[in-house]
């Protein structure tokens, strides 16, 4: 069948590459799409304006489009799966009223109190006189996140109470991230070690996938500030990411979660992207997102073996019940590096030139996924704050992690930057 894909990134990249590896996809239309992703095998980039819903249904009629895949949270939770099925088309995404388990932090805690599900303690404020007052009985570190969609750093962690108290101000006042942040959830601050864990849903079946751990500040060991990710590996570390632990997960988290959707009378279909904390080797939920991860996507899509369109499009029809013992995965563990513009997650210079990339090899193992360029005059240039995404898999993490930099070694950007420690709990931990 042909498929439509809706988005331009680097995650967009990884599930094309993917996507037209299956004998289901005659053909692959991406919108917007990039240069990149145009030139992989069956596909064609279209300008099609995906926040309008009825440009997107004329297209799939007269395109012949048999199933559309959503790679977004932002038209997810505009409502484009609705708009969609309305007309019969299948599509690979929650319904808007689903996708407030992203859209909104403040519907999501809440669900996780009405039906127990393991979190953060928590309050929702949307005036700064009580968020002041319950910042000063929790006392710092304290976590402060903007209500709605801020791009994947609308999440700050206050070290003190004045920089909570100014963080919740800002917040408020519109200045910090619009109308995502005119309410603010403030929860506790837990220190453990995260885990992105990802499950299938139809609606009734729920199936897991697999694990990753992502990089989220900007540099090297931790620091700087929150961006939408430098950098991932899966599945997660073994030795705190056991069999054990994930049908804990499966058990007190994901099927609760999905039990409460339908309660609530907003079944989901999709992926549950839930991002956890690991407290003391127990698992408790920060953050669901109602799409792949990105960077966890791409290393994530080299190890899938199994067929991605019929497990998407079994997961939006209704027939996940197909797959229940047939998910295959590549044992050996993958890694991306993010390499971005000088300045993000602030400001910083597009059309900066990159060069090398024609000359590196791209296989089933190794693969530079673009999120951010564009091809002008046989040049790539940059054009966004994360530009690439350096990916390979190998039999240990080690082997895979001096891949991806040797990749990296052979790529000539002087406006760009790199984290050059990902895995680094990781790897501290099977060296010790």
């Amino acid at each position: 069948m042909n498929i439509l894909l809706m988005g331009a990134g680097g995650r967009e990249h990884a599930l094309t590459w993917k996507l037209v590896q299956s004998d289901m996809c005659d053909h692959l239309f991406v919108a917007p799409g990039s240069d990149a992703i145009g030139l992989e095998p069956k596909t064609s980039c279209v300008d099609l304006d995906i926040t309008d819903h009825k440009a997107v249904v004329q297209f799939c009629k007269e395109n012949g489009i048999g199933f559309v895949i959503v790679g977004s949270e932002i038209p997810l939770v505009a409502g484009i799966s609705d708009s969609l099925e309305t007309e019969n088309i299948p599509v690979f995404g929650p319904s808007k009223k689903a996708a407030q388990l992203e859209g909104s932090k403040g519907f999501m805690k809440n669900l996780c109190k009405k039906y127990n599900i393991p979190t953060a303690k928590y309050e929702c404020f949307t005036n700064s006189t009580p968020a002041h007052a319950f910042i000063d009985q929790v006392g710092a570190p304290i976590v402060i996140k903007a209500d709605g969609l801020a791009a994947g750093k609308g999440v700050i962690i206050a070290e003190t109470v004045e920089q909570a108290k100014e963080t919740v101000s800002d917040m408020l006042s519109g200045n910090a991230f619009g109308e995502a942040g005119a309410s603010v959830v403030i929860e506790e601050f837990l220190d453990g070690e995260e885990v992105s864990f990802f499950a299938l849903s139809d609606g009734k079946v729920v199936l897991p996938l697999t694990s990753a751990q992502d990089h989220k500040r900007a540099f090297d060991g931790d620091k700087g500030p929150n961006t939408g990710g430098m950098g991932a590996f899966s599945p997660a570390r073994k030795d705190l990411w056991t069999p054990e632990l994930e049908r804990e997960v499966m058990e007190n988290i994901i099927t609760p979660t999905a039990d409460a959707m339908s309660a609530e009378g907003l079944p989901f279909k999709g992926v549950y992207y839930a991002g956890l904390m690991i407290v003391e080797e127990k698992p408790y939920l920060i953050e669901y997102n109602v799409r792949f991860g990105d960077p966890e996507c791409q290393p994530m899509m080299m190890r899938l073996e199994s067929d991605l369109v019929a497990l998407l499009y079994d997961a939006a029809t209704g027939h996940l019940s197909r797959h229940t013992k047939t998910i295959e995965w590549n044992n050996a563990p993958a890694l991306c590096v993010i390499m971005a513009a000088k300045g993000y997650p602030e400001s910083y210079e597009k059309n900066t030139l990159i060069e090398g990339l024609d000359a590196l090899e791209n296989t089933s193992s190794m693969k530079v996924f673009h999120a951010g360029t564009h091809y002008k005059d046989g040049q790539w240039l940059s054009n966004g704050g994360r530009v690439l995404a350096v990916t390979s898999m190998s039999p240990t993490l080690e082997v895979s992690k001096l891949k991806t930099y040797d990749m990296i070694s052979n790529i000539t950007w002087d406006e760009g930057f790199y984290r050059k420690d990902i895995a680094w709990r990781a790897l501290l931990n099977i060296s010790s």
